[in-house]
């Protein structure tokens, strides 16, 4: 469910897991899973990027700017940060590229350029909006409609528009959307080998967590056996009893105790592809209540799944699920003890991409198209369940990425 932002540190001391000596070396035998994956490369960069050409065209779109973060790895390769000095990338409707870099950082910049392109270099008394524009006009696209990348940041925004008075800023959305919503099969085995970790990991760590445990305890032990497996530990979000109730956890101290949920939120990432998998389950012999509770979530995530069919627009996956949990007394809508996140949010480069499995979501479902599925149920003051399972779209429906949970007394399979 929760994701740390590109190239950023997470929000949560509970994310920020310390990797000990000794889960290291319990972990040191595991195999690496992630030997066999490959990268993205060349040829499927370059097909993004007519893509990419074709959405400008049939948008009346010049151009699109893209600044750092996982919309540059996805059409360049370029791995990059934000800062108050601009990289950033230019593409045209004729499928040209353009990556505007300060003078001193074109090495580094080249270093990870998966593709053909201009390099445009500006020193620190020169505008970089400047050489954008001035690229532009040499192809002329002085005019017209110059689309934006969702998350650029206001400052390059601005420039452009003063550096390109005759142009027309629009949201590039429609462009980046259609072309990252809709995962390759190789974005789809990067992402199945993360989730392959991830399952390892948990099936790794299960059984050494012992009475007395803290979260980074917990999480030092995930930490360590996703690493071993081959890949890059994206975070570590370990709830306990009452923390469990609030999807995003709480700062009290936590341990682990006899007849309470232990609630795992983890990810994996292998060459850039994220996985996303929670898991609950009780510390020694579970209630009656809590048993309730775990199978009336399991189903809510089988609800989820039989209403992803093509063509449906996603926010009807959220209203199967809530329509469910209310037949049952959760809620009603987004209020508790019931669910009060959406069902799922898109996963792919990012933990967290458009679009969404959230009411009012139009957007209809289509191959490619990547999802959570986490119904989660929380009782504020006792505490929460939260199951987790990714799946993508296929020509003939919805197909899992993992397996989800057969029962609270075996959460991972």
């Amino acid at each position: 469910m929760r994701r740390r932002h590109f190239f950023g540190a997470a929000g949560a001391a509970s994310f920020a897991t310390i990797l000990p000596a000794w889960a290291a070396e319990e972990s040191a035998d595991l195999p690496n899973l992630a030997a066999g994956a490959v990268p993205i490369g060349r040829e499927e960069r370059a097909a993004r990027i007519a893509k990419a050409a074709d959405l400008m065209r049939s948008h009346d779109i010049a151009a699109l700017l893209i600044e750092p973060g996982s919309s540059l790895v996805y059409f360049t390769g370029i791995e990059w940060w934000r800062s108050e000095r601009l990289t950033a990338a230019v593409l045209t409707r004729e499928g040209e590229i353009a990556i505007v870099t300060p003078f001193f950082e074109e090495p580094s910049v080249r270093e990870s350029l998966g593709v053909t392109a201009d390099v445009l270099t500006w020193d620190e008394d020169e505008n970089p909006l400047a050489a954008v524009a001035a690229w532009l006009a040499r192809r002329g696209f002085a005019a017209g409609r110059i689309a934006v990348e969702e998350t650029v940041r206001y400052f390059a925004v601005d420039g452009l528009k003063k550096a390109l008075p005759d142009a027309r800023i629009v949201n590039g959305a429609p462009v980046v959307r259609g072309c990252r919503m809709h995962k390759s099969a190789a974005e789809i085995a990067l992402m199945q080998v993360a989730a392959d970790i991830s399952m390892a990991a948990y099936r790794h760590t299960a059984p050494r967590i012992k009475a007395g445990m803290t979260p980074a305890d917990i999480g030092g032990i995930m930490k360590a056996a996703t690493i071993a497996l081959g890949g890059r530990s994206e975070f570590e979000l370990i709830l306990l009893g009452e923390a469990s109730a609030y999807p995003h956890g709480s700062g009290k101290p936590q341990a682990v105790k006899e007849g309470e949920v232990v609630l795992m939120d983890c990810g994996a990432t292998v060459h850039g592809y994220q996985s996303d998998i929670s898991r609950s389950f009780v510390y020694g012999k579970a209630s009656p209540r809590q048993r309730q509770v775990w199978d009336q979530m399991r189903k809510g995530q089988d609800v989820a799944f039989a209403a992803a069919k093509l063509g449906t627009p996603a926010g009807k996956v959220d209203d199967a699920v809530r329509a469910y949990y209310e037949s049952l007394g959760w809620g009603p809508g987004y209020k508790l003890p019931g669910t009060s996140h959406r069902t799922g949010h898109g996963i792919g480069l990012d933990g967290h991409e458009p679009v969404n499995l959230v009411r009012g979501e139009t957007t209809p479902l289509a191959p490619g198209m990547c999802f959570s599925n986490e119904p989660g149920i929380y009782i504020p003051g006792e505490f929460g369940i939260r199951l987790e399972d990714c799946f993508y779209m296929t020509e003939d429906g919805p197909r899992w990425f993992s397996e989800p949970a057969s029962s609270i007394d075996k959460p991972f399979g």
